[in-house]
This record gives structure tokens, C-alpha cells and sequence, in this order.
């Protein structure tokens, strides 16, 4: 019977809209099932520290216990941390040595293994494989090492996509699957999962899903096998172009890994990366942000540099997302607010008019503030003229009472020809105590108008570097420079005439006490300003 065209497309129609339903549902699903993740982590967290406690317990003479605790933390911490795995498989080694049996010491290192690979460390995997004598090994052990050496390899080519090598890598993965597939009972899950990866890799693909489906549909898995079969199998679905068939698949893996405390996982990156190119930016973003909490706490590396490469292109997408629904309701409120536009606008006429009150109120209250500002520094600096005028002329009139001396004693031994009592006369002018004398009376005048000037210039610098004067001393060099800058004369070819010293001395000075301050050095002049006479 042939189907019209309509009918056709109401099937294709229908049965899309059914497996997006499904999707809907399973997504929800795993959303409840995050909700819960801190519960599941807690109950292995509970079960690893049980069996810590058996561990101490156990004590250092019985060492075979140990090793068996030891195994079990392990196994435990395996997909959950990395650090802790990694420690754990070295103490396995550390008490084979110690009971000196060969066997558990090639097994440990088997675990090595695993967790070398799981963070994608692929040379210090096979460097601790190779170290394993497999004739000392049992056949599960056996059987688990050639499983291991064929994931590597499978990894790896994987990992390199090389035309040349991957098919040499794969070709060796195979023969460790025939290897570890003849040492399986037929009907066992690691038989017919490996034999359905050999197969997917050969580019059988409907042999491999008939295999991993028989063991979806006839096998009892724990939430790690069917997390492991699942996964492969969107693999096969995302090859053949089927991506909601894949999301299904993966979701149902990342919940059993979520249920099973699983770190060590890539269905959830997996996922996250097949709904962001569906257009589900809300959930891709979800997944990835769970991937990357999960690749964090187990340490793989490998994993993080996947969801590294994927998370910052999700997380523009949904920021795109969620600028597009931002102006949805722009849009949306745009519309309601035309309802009352005559009310918006008497409130935003208003407000403007509240608003320029209040900015002519801030102009008024910022002018004012200037106005006493600028008040308080002419009172300042009038205060400083007034002193220092009265004292530069007080100065001036005792040396041109001391000049008039002079000139008159001159005058007088001129008039009597006493020429060598003149040489005297000038030998006996000290023009050092002169200069002393005149500093002397700038610090005075300055102190008397900058009182706490030496405090407030030794808080700049730290307890060390305070300045310590001498008895009898008003004021040092150093701070004479900055008590001639906080009067406003700050070119250093002036300070350096004033104080007697070289432009390049008095250079050297402000560079060095700057350096020394706790501020840094462009602020430090502009701290000595603001330092406030009395």
C-alpha cells in the first residue's frame, strides 16, 4: 500500500514530536536527578569513610586486610577523584612490596593504569602497563589488563585522529580485545560490550548496536555499565545522524552517572554539546556547567580541556539567549506601558523636574563646599604672608641695623687710617652662623604656623624611617625642603638657592625621603600640602 505524501509527513511529524516529548520528559528527569546529586556523593562519601575507619583499624600488621580496604577505596574513589585514586594505587603497590607478593604488585599496578588513563595521561599509562608480568596474574586480572591496554589504545587514536597511526592503534586495541574476550564467559557484560566496541571501531555499525542493545534490553547493569553502553551507543547515533536519538541515550547515561557518583564521565559534556546544537542553549548550559564541576573535582585533564573548549561557546550562546528574551520583555513592556503613556509621562516630566532640582541642590551645596574650601586656603595662605611678611621684615631690619654698624665702624676707621682693624672688622663677620641664625628663625616663624608638621610628616613613613631631631633642633634638611614646598616654592632651583645646597643635591633629597614613604611617589607631595596650618 503506497503512502501519500500528507500521510508521510504527518508520520515524520508525529513521530519527531514524540521523541522530543520523550526528550522533554528525560530532561526533566535529569534536572531532578542533579537536584539530588549532592545526596548520592554523600552516601559515597559515607561508604569511603567507613571504610577508612576499617583501614586504621586494621592496624600495620595485618597486611592483606589492608590491601583489600585499600582495593575497595579504590574502586570507590576510581570515577570519583582522581588524587585520591592515584594515592590509593600507590599504597596497593606499597603493601604488595611489603608482603612481597608479585601478583598483587602487577595488579596494583593494572589499577595504575586505569587512573593514569581516566586523566588522559596516555605515556604513563602504558609505562606502568608494561611493567606488568601478566603470567603472574589470575584471569580476571588478566583479563582486566588486556580490557585496559585495548582502551588505551582505543583512546589514543581517538585522542591523535591521525590518518597514519590511529589505524595502527586501533589494530593493537583489537588484538587485546581477542585477548581478554577469550578469557569472558559468551554471555558476559565485558564479552559483548567489548566485542560491540570492536566492531563500532571496525565501522561495523549494526553489529556493534545489536550487541550493545542486547545488553540494554537482556542484562541487569549497575548504573556504571549502563552509563558506559549508553554513551557508546549515542556514539553510533551521532555517526549515523540520528542526534535526538543520541540526547536520548546520553541523558539516560548522564543520570546513571549522576546516580553512581560518577566523575570520571563524558555523557554530560557530550550532551551538553548535542543540545547547544539543537538550540536548547537553557539546558546545554546547565550540562556543561555540571561537566565542568565534575571534571574539576575528579582532576582529569583531559576532561577539562574538553569542557574548556566547549563551555565558553555555550555560555555566549545562552548570554545571546538571554539577551533575546530580555528584549522579548522589552517588547512585551513596551506595549503594556503605551496603556499609560499619558501617566508615564506626567511622572517622567516629574521626575526630570526632580531630578534638575536636586542637581541644582547638589551645584549649590558642591559650590558652597568650594567656596569654603577655597575660604579656608586664602585665610591660610594670608595667614602665612602675614607671618612671614612681619618676619622676613623684622629680619630685614636688624640686618640693615647690623649693616649701618658696620658701615659707620668702617666709616670710623677709614677716617683715622686704621685699615688693619678693618680686615679685622671683616674677618670677625661668621657667615655660617649667619645662615644658621636665619634658618633658625624660618623654623621658628614655620613651626609657629605648622605646628604639627613633623607628626603629620612622619606618619607618611614608617616607624624606622621616622625623623629624629637633635636637641635644640627645630627642624632637619629634609624637613626644611618640604616645609619650603608646603609654603608653595617647590622648583627645585629655588630650594637649592634657599638652603645653600647643588640643584642636583636637593633633587637627590626628594627622591630619596619619597622612596622611604609608605604612599606612593607621585602622591607624596600633594600629602604634604594638605597638611593644615593652625
Amino acid at each position: 500500500m503506497k503512502l501519500s505524501l500528507p500521510v508521510i509527513l504527518f508520520l515524520l511529524l508525529t513521530g519527531s514530536c514524540v521523541m522530543c516529548q520523550g526528550n522533554d520528559s528525560l530532561l526533566t528527569r535529569l534536572n531532578n536527578t542533579l537536584g539530588k546529586k549532592k545526596e548520592f556523593d554523600e552516601a559515597k562519601l559515607t561508604r569511603i569513610a567507613n571504610l577508612k575507619k576499617e583501614l586504621r583499624n586494621a592496624g600495620n600488621t595485618d597486611l592483606v586486610l589492608k590491601y583489600d580496604v585499600c582495593l575497595k577505596l579504590y574502586n570507590e574513589y576510581k570515577s570519583f577523584n582522581y588524587n585520591e585514586a592515584f594515592n590509593y594505587a600507590q599504597k596497593l603497590q606499597q603493601i604488595g612490596h611489603l608482603l612481597n607478593d608479585p601478583t598483587k604488585i602487577a595488579y596494583s599496578r593494572i589499577k595504575l593504569g586505569f587512573i593514569l588513563l581516566s586523566s588522559g595521561m596516555f605515556k604513563e599509562t602504558f609505562d606502568s602497563l608494561k611493567t606488568v608480568n601478566v603470567q603472574l596474574l589470575d584471569t580476571a586480572a588478566r583479563r582486566e589488563y588486556y580490557f585496559l591496554t585495548a582502551r588505551t589504545y582505543y583512546d589514543l587514536a581517538d585522542f591523535d585522529k591521525d590518518n597514519y597511526y590511529t589505524p595502527i592503534y586501533n589494530s593493537r586495541a583489537e588484538k587485546y580485545i581477542d585477548s581478554a574476550t577469550r578469557l569472558c564467559t559468551i554471555n558476559s557484560f565485558d564479552y559483548i560490550y567489548y566485542k560491540g566496541l570492536k566492531s563500532l571501531k571496525r565501522g561495523h555499525i549494526d553489529t556493534a548496536v545489536t550487541n550493545l542493545k542486547l545488553l540494554m534490553d537482556q542484562h541487569r547493569l549497575i548504573d556504571h555499565q549502563f552509563a558506559v553502553t549508553t554513551s557508546t551507543l549515542s556514539d553510533i547515533y551521532i555517526r549515523k545522524n540520528q542526534p535526538d536519538a543520541a540526547i536520548n541515550l546520553l541523558i539516560q547515561a548522564a543520570i546513571a552517572d549522576v546516580k553512581s557518583s560518577t566523575k570520571e564521565a563524558a555523557a554530560m559534556t557530550n550532551l551538553a554539546q548535542l543540545l547547544h546544537e539543537q538550540g536548547d542553549v537553557r539546558n546545554a548550559y546547565t550540562f556543561i556547567k555540571a561537566a565542568r564541576d565534575d571534571a574539576d573535582y575528579y582532576g582529569a585533564r583531559q576532561r577539562k580541556i574538553q569542557v574548556s573548549a566547549i563551555l565558553p561557546i555555550i555560555a555566549g550562546e545562552r548570554i545571546s539567549y538571554v539577551e533575546q528574551q530580555r528584549k522579548v520583555l522589552f517588547l512585551y513592556a513596551s506595549l503594556l506601558t503605551l496603556l499609560a503613556i499619558v501617566v508615564v509621562v506626567f511622572a517622567v516630566i516629574i521626575y526630570k523636574q526632580l531630578q534638575k532640582l536636586k542637581q541644582a541642590d547638589k551645584v549649590i551645596q558642591d559650590t558652597n563646599h568650594d567656596l569654603q574650601e577655597s575660604i579656608k586656603k586664602l585665610n591660610e595662605a594670608n595667614r602665612i604672608k602675614e607671618e612671614y611678611i612681619g618676619y622676613f621684615f623684622n629680619l630685614i631690619a636688624e640686618y640693615i641695623n647690623k649693616l649701618d654698624k658696620f658701615k659707620r665702624s668702617v666709616d670710623n676707621k677709614l677716617v683715622t687710617k686704621r685699615f688693619d682693624d678693618i680686615h679685622k672688622l671683616i674677618d670677625n663677620i661668621d657667615l655660617a652662623k649667619e645662615r644658621e641664625e636665619l634658618f633658625i628663625n624660618f623654623d621658628k616663624a614655620f613651626l609657629k604656623l605648622f605646628p604639627n608638621f613633623i607628626i603629620e610628616y612622619n606618619a607618611l613613613f614608617g616607624k624606622e624611617n621616622h625623623i629624629k631631631l637633635l636637641p635644640q633642633q627645630l627642624l632637619n634638611t629634609d624637613l626644611r625642603i618640604f616645609a619650603l614646598i608646603r609654603l608653595g616654592i617647590t622648583d627645585t632651583e629655588k630650594i637649592a638657592h634657599i638652603l645653600e645646597y647643588s640643584v642636583n643635591t636637593i633633587y637627590n633629597y626628594r627622591a630619596r625621603i619619597k622612596g622611604k614613604s609608605n604612599i606612593p611617589n607621585e602622591e607624596f607631595e600633594h600629602k604634604i600640602m594638605a597638611i593644615k596650618a593652625v
